[in-house]
């Protein structure tokens, strides 16, 4: 019912099936009226649209209509349709005059795809009691529409609505709660009134606490989202669908949508974009025009960018830079820019679905940018990596690092106990942004090569420099500091300075796979790897690792993008036999084990447990339950979504141990 395809962050490319069709998300259903002319919105790039079943429910002739020849035909649309239930009159006039069973049974009967139960919208900012009180209203017909619909056999999909107001222990509450009926998607409600007083901030938290309880598995809905301003922030935080009526309504009131804001007609002296109507017609032309077709003309700029920000959304999360778009957009209106520093407070969160390497490098566009997940995944790494006595922190250069630093390296401050520095039982780290210390040993590891920022730093990169070196030179007895360093920062911790001529980095290729798998597989991994006849074999035309042999026997295949470490079956036998269970294992069942061991790819379905601390893109040792070696491969999916999801492939198998 729901595949994911691509995916970056908590931000996911999907395909939705229905019986009209499939649709790909992230998705935008612009809101049909069943009675008004509508434009054919499937024209500027609509998969799937959204109207109201109960508004048709109260009107004899579109009912009459919509059970005769079905909704589709009702407002001309052949893709799928989703109904809301009344909720949205619900909240207006405080009653329907339908139940909810029988607007299940009505969704059904006019043959509406995606039906949804008759939830009790919460505002924000209520009384407790009152939030309660509605949210167990939702929760209670919730459970009589998945009951309704198993007990009668019905096809259409189900919404299942998340409310609970802006008490965030409530929306995690009903979340958890619906994720257990196994509805068939879950919408986010009761939010429009945050976004139309631009309380963004509260928006993060509404819809991140109900993604902590919601399963991976089914396309989340934020319900009344339709300015694509805001579409960006909503997917990296786990929305698959949105709706609106914003396209007409705006331009019933003469306002452009942009993905920068609003415009208004009256203001504008030149057009804000290069769709067909932006191309055609000048602000003056539209103001000539009568109101029905000016109105018509600024609904197609509307649906035109609304549509086209939804798809530099999906490329974006291809490409694997998501969150530098995020950036990007919030920075269009104060109240969103805080959102997404709020957004910052879910880090780890966000880190349990960032893929470990992608295409694209890390930008930083700005201070939000050290709040991402692979700033807070290099962070906890760099916690866990083995310390040695001393620490040379070294000032950046051109990347890798370790290529371009040799000979004497200058003069240093010294902070702890002075004594003689031993190289042997030193780390030799860079201070750079965004990743703070880099260990020379691990430098050309995705993203801490492949990332850019501006070498003007600003006053929140260098606190969080200061912060860091404060943090971590506690982990060593002496430590010294580059005095360029310390110029650059204007920081007055450090008093001593002393002649580097003995200082030198010497390049060791041992101890930089090791440090590698350390960093990789888990502190050990190195020395479990790497054992016997080591020899290195590098590329003649680029000078880096590309194989490594014991002997004559390969170990592992260093990938030239990234500096990841690829095992081969030798690999694999020593990482599982070196390294404890549950670590980098994938458990398959009693089923999956002959095609594991022939070296067939392992589908979500037949994974009985993981390790937690696998993500995307891992290498992983594929096990059964007697923590037998099967195979080993690259994971396509974090351990939160292997777990959760029951159909699709969760690893792309390398190799078998039968082979």
């Amino acid at each position: 019912m729901f595949e994911i395809k691509a995916k970056d962050g908590k931000g996911r490319v999907g395909v939705l099936k229905t019986k009209h069709g499939d649709v790909k998300t992230p998705a935008l259903m612009p809101v049909i009226h069943p009675r008004k002319q509508a434009l054919d919105v499937g024209k500027y790039g609509a998969d799937i649209v959204i109207t109201n079943a109960y508004l048709i429910y109260k009107d004899h002739e579109l009912k009459q209509k919509a059970i005769e020849e079905g909704l589709h035909r009702l407002i001309n649309f052949d893709g799928p349709i989703m109904t809301d239930s009344g909720s949205f009159q619900l909240s207006v006039y405080g009653d329907v005059e339908i139940t909810n069973r029988e607007v299940i049974e009505f969704q059904e009967l006019i043959k509406t795809d995606i039906g949804t139960s008759l939830d009790i919208p919460t505002a924000p900012f209520v009384e407790r009691e009152k939030a309660e009180w509605d949210m167990e209203i939702t929760l209670e017909r919730a459970r009589e529409a998945v009951e309704f619909k198993k007990d009668n056999n019905i096809e259409m999909l189900l919404n299942s609505v998340v409310q609970g107001s802006t008490f965030l222990d409530l929306r995690r509450e009903c979340a958890k709660e619906l994720s257990a009926l196994n509805a068939d998607l879950y919408p986010i409600g009761a939010v429009v009134p945050l976004m139309e007083s631009y309380h963004y901030k509260d928006l993060v938290d509404v819809v991140m606490n109900s993604m902590k309880e919601l399963s991976d598995t089914v396309p989340r809905h934020l319900m009344g989202a339709g300015h694509p301003m805001i579409f960006a922030l909503c997917v990296a935080m786990g929305c698959d669908l949105f709706d609106s009526a914003a396209y007409i309504l705006y331009a019933e009131d003469d306002r452009l949508l942009t993905n920068r804001g609003t415009f208004k007609l009256e203001n504008l002296q030149e057009m804000p974009c290069s769709c067909e109507v932006c191309t055609k017609y000048t602000p003056d032309d539209l103001r000539a025009m009568p109101k029905d077709k000016r109105r018509d003309l600024i609904a197609q700029h509307n649906l035109h960018v609304s549509f086209a920000e939804i798809r530099l959304i999906r490329q974006a999360i291809y490409d694997g830079n998501l969150m530098e778009l995020v950036e990007e957009r919030c920075r269009a209106h104060p109240a969103l820019l805080e959102a997404q520093r709020q957004l910052g407070n879910y880090t780890g969160d966000l880190e349990k679905y960032e893929p470990r390497s992608k295409k694209s490098a890390f930008f930083y566009t700005g201070p939000e940018s050290l709040c991402r997940p692979e700033v807070l995944r290099h962070m906890q790494k760099l916690r866990q990596m083995p310390k040695k006595r001393d620490l040379v922190i070294l000032p950046p250069t051109r990347k890798p690092y370790s290529k371009f630093i040799s000979g004497k390296l200058g003069e240093f401050y010294i902070y702890g106990s002075e004594q003689d520095l031993d190289l042997d039982d030193s780390d030799f780290m860079v201070l750079d942004i965004p990743f703070g210390l880099i260990p020379l040993e691990i430098d050309e590891i995705y993203p801490l090569s492949q990332n850019d920022a501006p070498k003007t730093r600003d006053v929140d990169s260098i606190e969080f420099i200061e912060d860091f070196i404060n943090e971590f030179v506690e982990y060593y007895d002496q430590v010294l500091i580059h005095s360029r360093i310390i110029k650059d920062l204007e920081i007055g911790l450090y008093n001593k300075c002393t002649s580097s001529d003995e200082i030198r980095y010497k390049k060791d290729d041992v101890k930089k796979i090791k440090a590698i798998a350390d960093y990789q597989f888990g502190v050990g991994a190195g020395d479990v790897l790497f054992t016997g006849n080591i020899n290195i074999e590098k590329s003649k035309k680029t000078g880096k690792i590309r194989h490594i042999y014991d002997g004559k026997v390969l170990i592992v295949n260093m990938r030239a993008s990234d500096s990841y470490l690829i095992l081969s079956k030798e690999g694999a036998k020593r990482l599982h036999n070196g390294i404890p269970y549950p670590k980098n294992r994938v458990v398959v069942n009693k089923d999956a084990e002959p095609f594991a061991l022939d070296g067939k790819s392992v589908f979500c379905k037949f994974v009985v447990e993981c390790d937690e601390d696998i993500r995307s893109k891992d290498e992983v040792l594929i096990v059964n339950e007697e923590d037998k070696l099967l195979a080993y491969g690259k994971a396509l999916l974090g351990a939160c979504e292997i777990e959760q999801f029951e159909t699709g492939q969760a690893i792309k198998t390398r190799k078998g141990m039968k082979q």
